[in-house]
C-alpha cells in the first residue's frame, strides 16, 4: 500500500495557474507559511490561454518582462465574412503573455520567498476540523498527502476540485455557462510571422466560427499562437474544434506556407452569468474560475484571476493575524466576510453585464441574419481609434457603441 505523509502550513493554495500562483506568491511574500500544489509536474504544460492583457495591467500587477511573449500596437477584426478592419496606435497597447512562462516565475517567486511548491498531485478532499482545514492530496505515483491548513484556497479552475459547482437553483440565468477553446502553438516562416506580428487578430462571424470566435497572436519572433473558442450549446449541433481550427489556419495563412505545430492544447470555462455563487464555505475560499471569474464574452480569465488573487491576499493576511487572539476563530471568519462584494466591486458592473453579452452574442452567432447584425455594430467601430477600442474590450465600455447598439448589445432584440 502506498505510504501516507502530513504536513502543516498556514494557507494551502490548490491549483497553480495565475490565480493560485500569485495569490501563494503575495501571502509568502508577506511571511506567511504556504503551499502551492498543482496536479502537473511541468507547469509549462496544457497553457491554454489567449492571455493578452493591455500594458497599465501589466504595471498595475508588477508581472515582469521575462513572461511576456510579444508586444501589440493595432487590432485587427476579420469577418463575418471577407470583411478586415484594423486599427493601429502609435503606441504600444498591450502584450500577448507566455502563459508557461508566468506560471513558471509564480511557483520560483513564492519558493524565494519561502513557500512550499509541490507538483504532480490530485486534490480529493478537503474538510473543516475545528479551526483547521484537512485536505487529501494524491501524487502520481498513488501515494497521498495529508495537508493541516488554517486555509485552504481552491484556485483549480473550472474543475472546482473542493469547493464544487455552485447551488443548483433551478434558474436558467444562475447555471453554468460552458465555453470551449483549443490552441495550436506553430512555428512558421519569418516572413509569415511579420504578416501577424504587432497586432491581435480575431476572426468574428459564423462562418469563421459558428458560435464563437478565432484568432492568431504573434508570440516570440517566429511562433503564432492560433486558436477557437466557442460557447457550447446543448440545443444545437456543433462541429469539432479540431475542424475548425485546421479550417483556420488553411483560410489565415497563405497556401502552401509551411509552419510546425509546436503544441496543440485546449481547456474549457465553466462560468455562472450573474456571478453570484457562494466563494467561501467555512475556511475554504475559492479564487479565479472556481468561482467564476472569467469573461466569456472576450475569453479573459488570467487578468479577472489576478485581481482575485489581489482582492484576496489583504483579507487572508488579516485572517492569518487574527490566530492566536480569543475568538480568533470569529475575527478570522469576519476578515473574508467582504470577500465577495470587494471582488465584485474590482471588477466592476461592466465586468458582470459581460456574462450577460456573451450569452448573448456567442450562442447567437449562426446565421446570416447575426452575421448581419454583427457588422453593422462594427462598421459603428470604423471611426474609432485603436485606444477607444482596448477601452471597449478591455474596459467594458459597452456605450462607445453608440445608443443605436445598445439594444442589440442588452439583447433587447
Amino acid at each position: 500500500m502506498p505510504s501516507e505523509s502530513s504536513l502543516r502550513c498556514q494557507v494551502l493554495v490548490v491549483g497553480a495557474g495565475p490565480a493560485g500562483g500569485d495569490l501563494a506568491r503575495r501571502l509568502a511574500l508577506q511571511g506567511a507559511d504556504v503551499v502551492l500544489v498543482d496536479r502537473l509536474d511541468d507547469l509549462s504544460r496544457s497553457a491554454f490561454s489567449s492571455a493578452a492583457l493591455p500594458i497599465a495591467t501589466m504595471t498595475s500587477l508588477g508581472l515582469p518582462a521575462e513572461v511576456v511573449g510579444s508586444r501589440w500596437w493595432e487590432w485587427q477584426l476579420i469577418g463575418p465574412g471577407a470583411a478586415t478592419r484594423r486599427w493601429a496606435s502609435p503606441h504600444p497597447l498591450g502584450v500577448v503573455l507566455d502563459f508557461g512562462a508566468l506560471r513558471r516565475w509564480q511557483a520560483e517567486q513564492c519558493q524565494r520567498w519561502g513557500a512550499r511548491v509541490q507538483l504532480g498531485v490530485h486534490a480529493c478532499s478537503s474538510r473543516q476540523e475545528g479551526e483547521q482545514m484537512v485536505t487529501l492530496l494524491r501524487r502520481s505515483d498513488g501515494s497521498t498527502l495529508e495537508v493541516r491548513s488554517d486555509w485552504t484556497v481552491d484556485a483549480s479552475g473550472h474543475e472546482r476540485a473542493l469547493l464544487g459547482d455552485p447551488p443548483v437553483t433551478g434558474q436558467l440565468r444562475d447555471g453554468l455557462v460552458r465555453a470551449a477553446g483549443l490552441e495550436w502553438l506553430l512555428r512558421v516562416s519569418p516572413a509569415c510571422w511579420e504578416r501577424w506580428a504587432d497586432r491581435l487578430s480575431f476572426c468574428l462571424g459564423s462562418d469563421w466560427v459558428p458560435q464563437g470566435y478565432g484568432w492568431i497572436f504573434p508570440m516570440q519572433p517566429g511562433v503564432l499562437k492560433l486558436g477557437v473558442c466557442r460557447l457550447v450549446d446543448g440545443q444545437r449541433r456543433q462541429p469539432p474544434l479540431g475542424g475548425l481550427i485546421g479550417e483556420l489556419g488553411r483560410r489565415l495563412l497563405a497556401e502552401g506556407e509551411p509552419f510546425e505545430v509546436l503544441d496543440r492544447h485546449g481547456g474549457l470555462v465553466r462560468s455562472t452569468i450573474r456571478r453570484r455563487e457562494p466563494h467561501q464555505r467555512g475556511r475554504l475560499v475559492g479564487l479565479g474560475d472556481a468561482v467564476s471569474t472569467a469573461n466569456l464574452l472576450g475569453g479573459e480569465g488570467i487578468r479577472h484571476a489576478l485581481t482575485s488573487s489581489a482582492v484576496l491576499a489583504p483579507l487572508l493576511q488579516v485572517a492569518l493575524s487574527a490566530q492566536g487572539h480569543s475568538s480568533s476563530g470569529q475575527q478570522a471568519q469576519r476578515a473574508l466576510r467582504d470577500y465577495a462584494p470587494q471582488l465584485r466591486r474590482a471588477l466592476g458592473w461592466r465586468w458582470s453585464l459581460s456574462g450577460r453579452l456573451a450569452r448573448r452574442t456567442w450562442l447567437g452567432l449562426h446565421g446570416a441574419g447575426a452575421d448581419g447584425r454583427l457588422d453593422q455594430v462594427l462598421r459603428g467601430l470604423e471611426s474609432s481609434r485603436a485606444e477607444d477600442l482596448s477601452a471597449l474590450l478591455f474596459g467594458y465600455r459597452f456605450e462607445r457603441y453608440g445608443l443605436r447598439a445598445m439594444p442589440y448589445l442588452l439583447g433587447w432584440r
